[in-house]
């Protein structure tokens, strides 16, 4: 599956176009989660998309940083 047919899926699904390579890379990740594509065709995807500067919104990646937990390790 190259990022023309992750479009053409995209699409079908939505019933849109997608307008920036960031909403396909959304749905990339989504359908790795949900065991919809190997993680093979994920990284080969993933690093097409990145090469289209791809990428998640800074405010995504400062909330996700909130979630730092820290464990009691036992002595």
């Amino acid at each position: 599956m190259l990022v023309e047919k992750l479009a053409h899926d995209f699409t079908n699904v939505k019933n849109y176009t997608p307008s920036h390579v960031n909403e396909l890379l959304d749905y990339l990740q989504k359908r790795y989660i949900y065991g919809e594509i190997t993680i093979i065709e994920y990284k080969k995807i993933f690093f097409e998309l990145d090469k289209l500067k791809a990428e998640k919104p800074n405010d995504f990646i400062i909330n996700s940083k909130q979630f730092n937990l820290e464990f009691d390790r036992p002595s």
